[in-house]
């Protein structure tokens, strides 16, 4: 499906994206996935990802495992040379619309409680804070906010 106005076409991704998806993981996460890890993740049916291409580029994506009434978004990452594009909005919108057409009435995730910009991005899609879980990361002292978001279905 290509995204009307840019460059852009939003589609599933597979185990051969898992080397592009590792190398945009490098660029936003301290912690990324690497390729194997990506690979080995494809092989679980309960685990999807979808990205925004720009011609082989992969732009954005979002990765997810889910069951037949919940998401649970794992990742959710965008190239810097394309941020300020509203990528993150747009793919997160478009996963959700997946779910939505899968049946899936409940979405997770958890995010840092220091990612201001997650917060705003996922609260914008109308997520709200259920709970925390502490000592989640690597730091012992560094908590996860859990946010869901419930389907128009």
């Amino acid at each position: 499906m290509s995204i009307p106005g840019t460059d852009l076409k939003f589609r599933r991704l597979e185990a051969d994206d898992a080397q592009a998806m590792h190398t945009l993981e490098k660029c936003c996460f301290s912690l990324p996935w690497t390729a194997e890890q990506c690979r080995a993740a494809f092989r679980q049916p309960a685990f999807a990802a979808f990205g925004l291409m720009a011609g082989a580029e992969l732009a954005a994506y979002i990765s997810f495992y889910h069951t037949a009434d919940e998401l649970e978004i794992l990742n959710l990452a965008v190239s810097p040379a394309r941020r300020r594009q509203g990528l993150g909005r747009r793919v997160l919108a478009m996963a959700l619309q997946v779910a939505e057409k899968m049946g899936i009435r409940k979405s997770l995730l958890e995010v840092r409680e220091s990612n201001i910009p997650a917060i705003g991005l996922y609260e914008s899609a109308g997520f709200r804070q259920m709970g925390r879980r502490r000592n989640y990361y690597r730091s012992p002292d560094e908590d996860a906010l859990i946010y869901a978001r419930l389907a128009n279905v």
